[in-house]
């Protein structure tokens, strides 16, 4: 991915982060504690014995040791440091401690931590063309700060706003539910829609300088208008196929029971009497409520 952002780097000319290393500030803050008490012992000694010199020393070192001491700045964990001179970007310290740099630069920290934000429920019509409600958690983190600070007005929101969009572009390009056999939908394929939506709003976020380690549906259902009616399609889908297992289950067990009376030789059946049975069976084995038998006891004399 680091090698994708390089050439689009260059081929756009986006400013992009450029690590230094500063000064350790530990050595640089005892340095001008020194100053400070150096130049406050040389103005009284400077002013008893009359040198000019040690008095314009004594005034001018504290100076420079105040204007040093500005320099100082902390970089904590998963932080950045952007450095600016006159607005012109110099670089990114993230190594983390007391730092020193020049006084003159100013300091803009970003954070580096891994974030996520859920997104709100959209409301967007699928594939084929029915309204779904949709919402997606997406995992984030800045790996460019020069790119996050400079090249997008602001970060956050742009990752809110793109993802979000990526939201609804995705969720158009499949069906809530898949009718054909090995159609991908977004109710029944999670781990393909999650890769797709991550791919789709990692490129919208290129040029911002953020890497999108997850995004997963965290919320997906009919619109309250359809919902119903969904509900009774996907209710009668389920008890067709329930009926087509029962009668599949029904004709085996006819056909085994036809083959066990004839090589059994429990009674000699003719055609009439094969169909009569069957039918009977059927009507037993595939009905859904309870069946009362009927026995033939031959006729009365």
């Amino acid at each position: 991915m680091d090698e994708n952002w390089d050439e689009t780097a260059k081929a756009s000319h986006i400013l992009r982060e450029v690590l230094i290393a500063p000064k350790p500030g530990l050595g640089m803050l005892a340095l001008f504690l020194f100053g400070l008490v150096g130049g406050g012992l040389l103005l009284p000694l400077g002013a008893v014995t009359d040198r000019a010199g040690l008095v314009v020393l004594g005034l001018f070192v504290p100076i420079i040791s105040v204007v040093g001491l500005t320099g100082l700045f902390t970089v904590s964990p998963n932080e950045a440091k952007v450095l600016q001179l006159f607005g012109n970007y110099k670089g990114t310290v993230r190594e983390p401690g007391l730092r020193w740099v020049n006084p003159f630069f100013t300091k803009r920290g970003i954070s580096l931590r891994v974030r996520n934000f859920e997104s709100e429920r959209l409301k967007v019509n699928d594939l084929a063309g029915n309204p779904i409600e949709i919402a997606a958690v997406v995992v984030w983190k800045v790996v460019d700060s020069a790119e996050a600070l400079f090249h997008v007005d602001n970060y956050d929101n742009f990752v809110h706003v793109q993802s979000e969009s990526a939201l609804r572009s995705m969720a158009l390009s499949y069906p809530y539910d898949g009718h054909v056999e090995g159609e991908v939908s977004l109710r029944s394929h999670t781990a393909e829609i999650a890769e797709h939506l991550k791919t789709e709003i990692q490129d919208r976020l290129m040029q911002a300088g953020v890497e999108v380690l997850d995004a997963r549906i965290s919320h997906l259902a009919y619109a309250p208008e359809i919902a119903h009616a969904m509900l009774q399609r996907q209710q009668a889908g389920a008890v067709i196929a329930a009926r087509q297992k029962i009668v599949e289950g029904a004709v085996g067990m006819v056909e085994m029971a036809l083959e066990m009376l004839t090589h059994q030789k429990i009674v000699e059946l003719d055609n009439d009497r094969k169909a009569s049975l069957v039918s009977s069976l059927l009507v037993v084995l595939c009905s859904d409520r309870g069946t009362q038998p009927t026995l033939n006891v031959g006729k009365s004399s």
